[in-house]
């Protein structure tokens, strides 16, 4: 698949996550791989929901800058980890629901385990419920350098698939092309709505 069919493809998934209300006030930011050494990532400022292509910013993924000199998203150098350390990964989707950022505060633990639910199997590699996923947290800060040394620190030493929480910021999470990043978003939300509901349900 092209590189200009994958940006059509993630202008698309923009769309509906705008529609679904996982990327409020500008928030959020998504990229695809665009060839060796580079990906295409939202301009920072733009509205997801009404984003088009022209709004995507080529960016080395070595440097993680912007050769046009326009302003890429001030996460890019999370996105551009993630296609270091994944060289499989193909697009990388940001988002800021609320599901996502409440529950990433209300685990203190380093990692979210799932576990028990059907849509489990929405996430790639995971066959039964009865397996557990685990979805890491991180500290947010804006030192974004300091961040992503940090995650890279961790995914050297663990596992880190699917994606990650960051406190209350919000989820990050890739696949090897849209349509997987996409289901992974949609799988992940699906599974923190079941669990801040379960949660909220045992304190009754």
């Amino acid at each position: 698949m092209t590189a200009t069919s994958q940006l059509a493809q993630l202008v698309a998934a923009c769309h509906w996550i705008g529609q679904q209300g996982w990327a409020p006030a500008t928030g959020g930011n998504m990229s695809v791989r665009a060839g060796e050494g580079f990906c295409l990532l939202s301009e920072s400022g733009k509205d997801k929901g009404s984003l088009t292509s022209d709004d995507f910013i080529e960016v080395e993924i070595a440097s993680g800058q912007a050769p046009s000199g326009r302003r890429p998203s001030a996460e890019t150098g999370l996105h551009t980890l993630i296609y270091r350390l994944f060289p499989e990964a193909g697009a990388v989707l940001h988002t800021h629901s609320v599901n996502s950022t409440v529950l990433s505060r209300l685990e203190k633990s380093a990692l979210l385990r799932i576990q028990g639910y059907e849509m489990q199997k929405s996430l790639s590699g995971q066959q039964s419920h009865l397996d557990t996923v685990e979805i890491a947290l991180f500290d947010n800060d804006q030192d974004i350098a300091a961040l992503a040394t940090r995650i890279e620190t961790w995914a050297k030493q663990r596992s880190l698939r699917y994606g990650f929480l960051l406190r209350g910021h919000g989820l990050t999470c890739w696949g090897k092309d849209v349509q997987e990043a996409r289901r992974h978003l949609e799988g992940l939300e699906f599974l923190f709505n079941c669990e801040m509901q379960r949660r909220l349900l045992e304190r009754v």
